[in-house]
């Protein structure tokens, strides 16, 4: 028997080091070839690393959030043969035993996330009797089932896992009820109004992490402002079912989301500045030309920003077929890094629960970011008659090192007057 050595391979883009985010094995696990071991966080995405080899986990080289070089040692496994291990080579020190931090389902690019299938009624786990954990263990288990169980009141270190690597599965939850989880608590059952004194740690790593640091960033660096305005969208809600009810059936349905796409597109040719990208470490700013608008989209990890390339050159369809497109693919964790960067302007819609007014934080180093309220029906003044109309806010952040605030407040206004004009979004 040998040992194999996997370091941590170089991703390319001049990346010297990357953050460990999650292991899918375990010191003692059998793995096989083109298994994935690890996920790991580069600046822009999760990338996979599968194992080379079949084998036997001998030791693991970090803890999830740990930053690591490019070419330190990542995994130990046991293989048949000689192995690559050489006297040169350093193979890392046996660790304590890692305690698991809540998993990070994140973007992949060689592949798509392992997802959690449940088990059909007759594949049910059968009940099991409570598990002895230490108390500062945090055993494998999904967010959704995290929140699931602190709702029912169940301790997850009590609970036997049913899932890979030992991961705790909803049905898991059940079948620890149905054992009577009242005794493991004392006899009583969980009530809404009984003294609580739990208290969970959460590490913040992996997308979690990049995604505060561009955040605190962002905030940190720009000088944002925001300005909000109200828009009458009867009109293109008209024109959005009439359009829906002729071709949806043949060329799909349409959102609002593609109008805006063509209103910004439309908007941006009298305000170039606002289609730009500053380096304030150049102190240089760069007008586009095309408009890469980023969507804005919540997945599992947070929030994403996948890119709808070139909206000048697409159609009402074409960009709702794109933006579907991508927004499943960041959902699913199958985007790829070239998919979430590039964008020059980002349009950002918290859909029914937008709210009435909203202020977005840049998706530096972009100048704009335009935010959509909810859309509420009102009561409206109309040449003298109360009339009831569909009103929408737009909530936008600017960056004011850049753009000025006439500058933003026009451009709005002119992406008002084309939504609630919609004819002239088609005017060339």
């Amino acid at each position: 028997m040998g040992t194999h050595v996997i370091k941590m391979p170089d991703i390319g883009e001049g990346i010297a080091e990357v953050e460990l985010a999650q292991w899918h094995v375990k010191v003692g696990d059998l793995v096989v070839e083109d298994q994935v071991l690890a996920d790991v966080m580069t600046d822009k995405a999760m990338v996979d690393i599968p194992s080379p080899v079949h084998g036997k986990v001998l030791s693991l080289g970090g803890q999830p959030g740990e930053v690591m070089a490019v070419g330190s040692v990542l995994i130990s496994i046991e293989v048949e043969g000689a192995g690559n291990l050489k006297a040169s080579d350093q193979l890392v020190k046996e660790p304590a035993p890692i305690k698991e931090a809540a998993p990070v389902v994140a973007p992949k690019v060689e592949a798509a996330p392992v997802l959690e299938s449940k088990p059909a009624a007759s594949c049910r786990p059968a009940p099991q009797a409570p598990v002895a954990r230490d108390a500062d263990e945090r055993p494998l288990a999904s967010p959704a089932v995290r929140k699931h169980a602190l709702d029912l009141g169940i301790q997850l270190r009590l609970v036997q896992g049913s899932g890979p690597a030992g991961r705790i599965l909803h049905e898991d939850l059940d079948a620890y009820l149905a054992q009577g989880n009242q005794r493991a608590h004392g006899g009583s059952a969980p009530s809404g109004y009984a003294q609580r004194h739990d208290e969970e740690q959460i590490p913040v790593i992996g997308m979690r992490r990049k995604i505060a640091q561009r955040m605190q960033d962002a905030t940190q660096r720009a000088a944002h402002f925001s300005y909000v305005e109200e828009i009458d969208v009867t009109a293109v809600e008209e024109l959005r079912a009439h359009l829906n009810e002729k071709h949806g059936a043949s060329r799909g349905k349409l959102t609002l989301l593609p109008f805006l796409v063509r209103a910004l597109v439309v908007a941006l040719r009298e305000f170039p500045q606002i289609n730009a990208r500053y380096d304030d470490e150049a102190q240089v700013i760069t007008r586009h030309g095309a408009v890469h608008v980023g969507v804005a989209t919540q997945s599992d990890v947070g929030l994403m920003v996948p890119v709808v390339r070139h909206a000048e050159a697409r159609s009402l369809w074409d960009s709702a077929a794109e933006i579907a497109r991508l927004a499943t693919a960041a959902r699913t964790g199958k985007a790829a890094r070239d998919e979430l960067s590039g964008s020059t302007i980002t349009l950002t819609s918290l859909g029914a629960l937008g709210g009435i007014v909203s202020t977005p934080v840049l998706n530096l180093p972009e100048v704009a970011i335009v935010g959509v309220n909810k859309i509420v029906e009102r009561p409206m003044v109309i040449k003298g008659q109360i009339v009831v109309r569909k009103m929408m806010n737009l909530s936008s952040s600017f960056d004011h090192r850049v753009v000025d605030g006439m500058d933003a407040a026009l451009f709005i206004q002119a992406i008002r007057g084309l939504l609630e004009q919609p004819a002239s979004l088609f005017l060339e």
